[in-house]
């Protein structure tokens, strides 16, 4: 009988000695899986970060792509609206000119291109150039009286500062 106790002492010590292992184990292989379960979280966060990044970076450069290419077209645009406000006897003509005007204007607005608000307007050196000052008692500080040439802004990006005049 002494021999029978030994024996299931010792299979019970064996058994307690298992669990604990199984438990250090259970354990380790626990924080393994929190360290990976973490690490993957991190690397998500960074891909979805680096994804917006990328994607600011591109809408950014095609923005300034775009501003680059139209702000060489705008002299066209410019030598258009000159053409179609000068007095002429063919009004066929005069109308065509408009008529080019205007589809220039759309293709050019479909870019997000916006013409610069200036006369009646208070004068913003971030949207204005001041080419000349005026002293009129009927206009107030800082306001324009006169556009030389027009501005043009793709969202908040100016292309092309307006030139103008302002009231003292």
């Amino acid at each position: 009988m002494n021999e029978e106790n030994n024996e299931q002492l010792e299979d019970k010590v064996i058994e307690e000695t298992e669990v604990e292992n199984v438990k250090k184990e259970e354990k380790v292989k626990t924080k393994e899986l929190e360290d990976l379960n973490d690490r993957y979280k991190r690397l998500f966060a960074e891909f979805e970060n680096y994804k917006k990044r990328t994607q600011k970076e591109s809408l950014t450069k095609r923005a300034e792509i775009t501003g680059d290419v139209v702000s060489s077209i705008l002299p066209v645009m410019d030598n258009l609206e000159k053409a179609a406000e000068v007095q002429t006897e063919d009004k066929n003509y005069q109308e065509g000119i408009k008529l080019v005007v205007k589809q220039f204007a759309d293709v050019l607005g479909k870019f997000g291109m916006t013409e610069i608000e200036t006369i009646g307007h208070k004068f913003d050196p971030e949207l204005h150039e001041a080419v000349s000052h005026i002293e009129d008692p009927s206009k107030s500080e800082g306001e324009i009286v006169q556009e030389y040439r027009k501005g043009y802004k793709i969202g908040n990006k100016v292309v092309r500062h307006s030139m103008v005049i302002v009231a003292n």
